[in-house]
């Protein structure tokens, strides 16, 4: 199972980071639909963040896991349009999740 986490300041408020973790298991390697979806998601808005506002997250990645921290953005422009990356790559994954939710668990918790 895919086991994502996503760590908000407030019940509302915006993204810090997130975390994922573990393999789908919903087919063999190569074939794993579901792991490739997550991981295009996540890896995406990584790239994404970086390339279309320049700031650079915090970022792990190693086999079967990827996570990214938000460091303080001072420029409140910028810090809108990083928020709104990552709040549609948790648009994406619970879309992923209504499908597939047997392989995929999504928790947010509050930092």
């Amino acid at each position: 199972m895919i086991n994502v986490r996503i760590t908000r300041s407030s019940s509302q408020g915006p993204i810090l980071g997130f975390a994922v973790n573990g393999h789908a298991g919903f087919d063999r390697k190569g074939r794993d639909i579901v792991c490739a979806g997550v991981s295009t998601v996540t890896v995406g808005t990584v790239n994404a963040i970086e390339a279309l506002t320049g700031v650079v997250l915090d970022s792990s990645m190693k086999d079967g896991f990827l996570s990214g921290t938000l460091m303080p953005i001072e420029d409140p422009e910028t810090a809108a349009k990083v928020q709104l990356l990552l709040e549609s790559m948790v648009v994406m994954l619970n879309t992923i999740a209504e499908s597939y939710g047997k392989y995929i668990q999504i928790q947010e918790v509050i930092f």
